[in-house]
């Protein structure tokens, strides 16, 4: 059973939140090791599940796992790769697996959890058979499940290092909530679970905005990778996330989002953060595009996922279906699925007709472009 905290609870003094004492992290890349640092560093029971036998013998022969070994891991944190053994006895459930596997898993979580444990998603993508956000690829594995997302602007290297990092916990029990029942929501008390003097959670009731603002952004930092690549300067960047953050508007609220989601940190945070360094795997990735590499070339050499490749062609998709307008999204889908030269992608984006910014007026202001 979860344990009252002794600490005073900054969302109401009156009353505690209840925390999860023990903690399984499941999913052992670079993201899930630093979650598994943080939630030790909270004073948590942690449990790591790692699908690769070869990192949990390394990480019990020498405290490091392969995917994060610049940072230890503590020895209170226990490293397993049998799922039965890791979901024993939890109380919470941080799932951190790519987004096309997180079906699977859920189908063998499901096996070994009891019902009634929270699962915290942190893979951030949209499946691409059905077009599903992560939160409902659980609901429609796990049925009834308390769910809660995170996300945020947290690499993880810097993360398992204590640097200073804000990230998102969105529940749907948070909205209606007075400021008596706040505390027992689900967000809330993952965010008193895992909030440490450097990892501080912020909460929100849309599931919708988080998640789309994850999946989209690393398509996103491929376009802006690919800039790079190109070797141009700032004001393309600058022009992709802003205009990439329209792109992350229109889906939110074509879903039933908040615009206002999308301007804190699982929206522009993420997006700022991601389309900015070659520590983002897309960014990276879309760099490399840029400098004349093939996708099929880069992918046969990592062994890390890069999600923002399988998702441009989710994302793309559901645009489609949604009669959403995602230029920079699609043209990236059809450079990397479509065979689209990349300066014809560039050429495309910018000769296309010219509309107002405004949501107010950008359906009805279609001018043609001169250079078109």
């Amino acid at each position: 059973m979860p344990i009252e905290s002794s600490e005073p609870n900054p969302l109401n003094s009156d009353r505690p939140s209840t925390i999860f004492q023990a903690v399984t992290v499941v999913g052992g890349g670079a993201w899930g090791s630093a979650l598994a640092m943080t939630a030790h560093a909270a004073g948590r029971d942690t449990t790591l599940w790692v699908r690769e036998t070869d990192a949990v013998a390394a990480i019990h022969r020498d405290r490091r796992n392969p995917f994060l070994p610049q940072h230890p891991l503590p020895d209170a944190i226990k490293a397993t790769d049998d799922l039965a053994e890791a979901l024993s006895g939890t109380q919470l459930v941080i799932v951190v697996v790519p987004s096309q596997f997180l079906r699977p898993m859920c189908r063998q979580i499901g096996a070994h959890l009891p019902p009634g444990v929270p699962i915290v998603v942190c893979s951030k993508g949209i499946e691409n058979d059905t077009g599903a956000l992560m939160t409902q690829v659980i609901e429609q594995e796990l049925p009834g499940r308390p769910l809660a997302a995170l996300s945020g602007p947290s690499f993880a290297d810097e993360v398992a290092a204590g640097q200073p990092t804000a990230v998102t916990i969105a529940s749907a029990d948070l909205a209606g909530v007075t400021a008596d029942s706040a505390p027992q929501t689900l967000a809330a008390r993952v965010a008193i679970t895992l909030a440490t003097p450097s990892f501080r959670p912020y909460l929100s009731e849309d599931l919708v905005g988080v998640e789309v603002g994850g999946a989209v952004k690393n398509v996103l930092a491929i376009a802006c990778g690919i800039a790079q690549g190109r070797g141009m300067g700032s004001n393309p960047r600058a022009a992709l996330i802003a205009r990439g953050l329209a792109e992350i508007k229109r889906l939110a609220t074509a879903l039933g989002g908040q615009r206002e989601t999308v301007t804190g940190l699982a929206g522009i945070g993420d997006l700022t953060l991601t389309c900015s360094s070659e520590q983002s795997r897309n960014f990276s990735f879309g760099k490399a595009l840029g400098e004349g590499r093939t996708a099929e070339e880069l992918l046969s050499n990592r062994t890390s996922v890069v999600e923002g490749v399988v998702n441009a062609r989710s994302v793309a998709a559901l645009a489609t279906r949604l009669g959403v307008d995602m230029p920079i999204c699609q043209a990236i889908d059809r450079v990397l699925h479509g065979g689209l030269p990349i300066d014809d992608a560039i050429e495309l984006l910018m000769v296309r007709p010219l509309r107002a910014e405004s949501a107010a007026l950008e359906k009805l202001i279609k001018l043609p472009h001169p250079s078109a």
